[in-house]
C-alpha cells in the first residue's frame, strides 16, 4: 500500500529545491474575519510555471534511469500539467512532447512552447489527445508522465504539504482542491506524517465529484463531468490517489462551478491575487460555510496555481 513518510518528502524537496520556489504562506485578514478562522494562503501561483505542477515531475526525473532519459517523455495536457512536465523537462535536458486538443487555447500552446516542449495537436478533446500520447509511447519509445496517478509525481506535489507544516507547524486544517488527486495525495501524507491530527479537507466541483462520488462509492467510478473548470475536470481519479484519499483524507465536500467562480473573483477584489478557478475551490468551500472547524482553527487555503484564463471569464454568464 503507497505511503510515504516525512523523509520521503525531504528527500524530493532537495532533489527539486534549486529549481522551485518555496512559495508563501499569506494571512487572510479578510477570510479569517468572514469565517471565524485564523486562514492562510498557501499562494502557489507565484511558483515556476505558475502552479504547483512543477514539482512532481522534478521529482520524477531526477530519478528517471539515463536510457528513459533520452528516449524522452511524453504528456497530455491543455493547462498547467504541459507547462510543468515542458519546463522540468528542460531542466533535466529531457526532449519533452505535449499532446494537445486542437481547440486548446493558443495562449497555452504558446507557453507550452516557450518551455522547450514540442507541442502535437490532435483531436478536440483531452480523451482523444491522450490517445495520440500513448501512440507515440508506443511507436517512439516515450516515457508517459501520467497528471496524477504517479508515486513519483505524488511525492513532488507533496513538497508543498512539506512547506506548509515547516512554516506553520500548529496549523489544524489544510484545504485542498481536487481534480484528480495528486496534489491532495501527496499534502495529505505530508501534513499526516508531520502530525496525524491535522484535518485534511478537499474540495471538487459539484459539477464534477469523480474523487467524492469514487469515496461514496467505495470504489472508483467514471463520472459525467460536467465542470468548465480544468484544473477539476477528471471523469475518472487515479487508482493511487483514490487510495491515498481513502486513508489520509479527512473530509471531501463539492460546490457548483458558479459558486468557485465567485470565489475567484473574491480573493482577486479582496485579496489582491490572481488564481485560477481550481484554485478558488477551497476558499469558496469556506466562504460557502462547508468547512466546520471550532472558532479559531488555524486552516491553510491551497491556492494550487495563477493561471487564470480570462477569456473563460469574459464569457460566463449566471443567467
Amino acid at each position: 500500500m503507497f505511503t510515504l513518510t516525512v523523509k520521503d518528502f525531504q528527500d524530493a524537496r532537495a532533489r527539486i529545491a534549486q529549481h522551485i520556489k518555496h512559495t508563501p504562506l499569506l494571512t487572510s485578514r479578510q477570510l479569517s474575519e468572514l469565517t471565524g478562522y485564523d486562514v492562510r494562503l498557501k499562494a502557489e501561483g507565484f511558483q515556476r510555471v505558475g502552479s504547483y505542477k512543477i514539482r512532481g515531475p522534478l521529482n520524477k526525473f531526477a530519478l528517471m534511469p539515463e536510457e528513459q532519459k533520452r528516449r524522452g517523455v511524453v504528456c497530455s495536457s491543455a493547462g498547467n500539467h504541459a507547462q510543468g512536465v515542458a519546463l522540468a523537462a528542460k531542466i533535466h535536458g529531457i526532449r519533452a512532447v505535449v499532446c494537445m486538443a486542437k481547440n486548446a487555447t493558443p495562449a497555452k500552446i504558446a507557453a507550452t512552447k516557450a518551455y522547450g516542449a514540442e507541442v502535437v495537436l490532435h483531436g478536440m478533446i483531452w480523451d482523444e489527445a491522450n490517445e495520440k500520447a500513448k501512440e507515440l509511447v508506443r511507436d517512439e519509445g516515450l516515457t508517459y508522465v501520467h497528471p496524477f496517478d504517479d508515486e513519483q509525481l505524488i511525492a513532488g506535489q507533496g513538497t508543498l504539504g512539506l512547506e506548509v507544516i515547516q512554516d506553520w507547524p500548529e496549523l489544524d486544517a489544510i484545504v485542498v482542491p481536487i481534480g484528480g488527486g495528486g496534489l491532495i495525495s501527496g499534502v495529505s501524507m505530508a501534513v499526516k506524517s508531520h502530525n496525524p491530527n491535522v484535518r485534511v479537507i478537499g474540495v471538487e466541483s459539484s459539477d464534477g465529484p469523480a474523487m467524492k462520488t469514487s469515496i461514496e462509492a467505495g470504489q472508483l467510478e467514471t463520472i459525467d463531468c460536467r465542470t468548465v473548470i480544468d484544473g477539476l475536470r477528471v471523469r475518472r481519479c487515479g487508482e493511487i490517489n483514490f487510495s491515498v484519499v481513502q486513508r489520509f483524507v479527512d473530509e471531501l465536500v463539492a460546490l457548483p462551478d458558479r459558486e468557485i467562480f465567485d470565489a475567484l473573483i473574491w480573493i482577486m477584489e479582496r485579496c489582491k491575487l490572481v488564481v485560477e478557478a481550481a484554485a478558488a475551490a477551497p476558499v469558496a468551500a469556506l466562504m460557502n460555510g462547508l468547512v466546520k472547524l471550532p472558532p479559531g482553527s488555524r486552516v491553510v487555503v491551497v491556492l494550487s496555481g495563477g493561471n487564470v484564463n480570462l477569456d473563460q471569464l469574459r464569457g460566463l454568464s449566471w443567467n
